[in-house]
């Protein structure tokens, strides 16, 4: 069959939607893409398979709405896939409606945390034809193309997870299953999903070009209450760190990568983190790559962090999220304040550059609340313990216990997915949505307070690579302003 993994782009006043594989869904108002590693190995699955792939990334590609279309009607497929999240959902759904007047004889999926959570509402609302549940709609996607391969669908093949229309009704095959072996999913197609369209234009890379890889899926901690991949991964697996490791020597040696994402929602630890360190150490890849992960305070001491650092480790990404023991308590986090303040230091002193996120809006706290979390970013920087951070307004997502613990005491303002987008105040609070902005605001501007400059001065390492990576920062950072203004 012929299947396009598709991001039709959308034109909207908000800038652009950071859509692909993304845990908290944003529109910036500069670029940023990522490398959408689960959709890329799925793609890389069908064509292994002998499906013919396309792969439609009319966002990364900057295409206009018309562009798109007219690649898509080249491509001729038989399926077209869309990874879908909360803010995007409604543009979907009209998406598909249109894609239907026009191609009725077309198969429609739809994947992602939303849908999972919510199945039976896309169906409502839409015209699609299939909506794959859970975090490993890869392997499904392939075990539905196969169910179909007679021309229609043969149910008794379906693994669990698969929902679809029959009639008027709809049916599925039973609740999804993590039991598919991540080891046997093939080296990403790298050509076929165009890795150079999200190479250089993501705030994580200091050196370009970057892409991306997954040890795991998703966190081993699993329980913070806000995140929607929870729905996706309940259960944490990983790959082989010897097979990690080899898939990064082609991805130096092949294609010229300087520095590399692990997408994991936390880097395993203990022995996996420690078999992977040694044997970048042992084949001199530390020496030709540097390495951005996700990672959890509390966990790991000083000594972990020097020999992260001596693998080739640069950038370590830690959630924050908030400054006050009871949020962090309501939200599961199983973090202690001074853990953040310990941990950002340990980390930095080893050489690490520390990326924190901060979020704003619990409906819980109050404006003293917030000053604490303000204070502790704008320290965190100043003191260079934190080298850049990622400051938002909190969005409770379906399927997620927060959404539901919000839902259950009548705490959310709304229910129109258009609002979640981190742009507006989605939850009842006695803080003004304008006082709350404004703390988003007043934490970015730390960057460019006296202390902060001098002591990233003082630290530059390369002169010209430094300053350009300044300057990709500051952009952004006027960027990040803009997307919070008041009104």
């Amino acid at each position: 069959m012929r299947a396009a993994i598709a991001y039709p782009p959308f034109e909207s006043e908000k800038g652009v939607p950071l859509l692909t594989q993304n845990r908290q869904f944003q529109w910036f108002s500069r670029p940023t893409y990522i490398y959408p590693v689960v959709p890329a190995q799925m793609a890389t699955m069908l064509k292994r398979a002998g499906h013919e792939v396309g792969w439609l990334d009319g966002i990364a590609f900057e295409w206009s709405l018309n562009e798109f279309a007219r690649q898509l009607a080249e491509f001729k497929p038989d399926v077209v896939v869309l990874e879908t999240k909360t803010p995007v959902i409604k543009l979907h759904w009209e998406y598909i409606r249109e894609l239907k007047k026009k191609k009725p004889e077309v198969i429609v999926v739809l994947v992602g945390d939303h849908v999972t959570a919510l199945p039976d509402e896309s169906f409502a609302e839409s015209p699609v034809d299939y909506i794959l549940t859970g975090g490993d709609y890869d392997f499904l996607l392939l075990n539905l193309l196969a169910a179909l391969s007679s021309g229609e669908l043969d149910t008794s093949r379906l693994e669990g997870g698969v929902y679809w229309r029959e009639g008027c009704e709809i049916k599925n095959s039973g609740p999804f299953k993590l039991n598919h072996d991540l080891n046997s999913i093939p080296w990403i197609d790298r050509e076929l999903t165009h890795w150079k369209l999200y190479s250089e234009k993501n705030g994580n890379y200091r050196e370009t070009p970057g892409t991306y890889i997954m040890a795991g899926r998703d966190c081993w901690h699993g329980k913070c209450t806000f995140c929607s991949w929870t729905t996706l991964y309940p259960s944490f697996r990983t790959r082989d760190p010897i097979s990690c490791v080899n898939e990064i020597g082609e991805l130096i040696e092949k294609y010229g990568i300087r520095e590399i994402m692990d997408d994991t929602g936390c880097l395993p630890v203990g022995s996996w983190l420690s078999t992977f360190c040694h044997e970048m150490i042992n084949r001199g890849y530390n020496k030709r790559i540097r390495i951005d992960c996700n990672m959890r305070f509390g966990h790991l001491s000083y000594d972990d962090y020097l020999l992260m650092r001596e693998a080739g480790f640069r950038l370590v990404l830690f959630g924050v999220e908030s400054a006050n023991q009871p949020t962090l308590d309501k939200l599961n986090k199983n973090l202690k304040v001074e853990d953040i303040i310990s941990g950002a230091h340990n980390a930095a002193r080893a050489g690490l550059d520390v990326h924190v996120t901060i979020m704003f809006g619990y409906p819980w706290e109050h404006e003293a609340d917030i000053e604490n979390t303000v204070a502790l970013a704008r320290r965190l920087l100043r003191k260079g313990d934190a080298y850049t951070l990622q400051c938002t307004m909190m969005i409770p997502y379906p399927g997620t216990p927060l959404f539901k613990e919000l839902s259950k005491n009548d705490l959310l303002l709304t229910l129109d997915w258009n609002d979640y987008d981190m742009r507006r105040q989605v939850m009842k609070s006695d803080v003004p949505e304008a006082y709350t902005k404004e703390a988003v605001r007043r934490v970015y501007k730390a960057f460019i307070h006296p202390e902060t400059i001098i002591r990233r001065l003082l630290t530059t390492r390369d002169l010209k690579a430094d300053l350009k990576f300044y300057w990709r920062g500051f952009r952004s950072l006027i960027g990040h302003l803009t997307d919070f203004k008041n009104g």
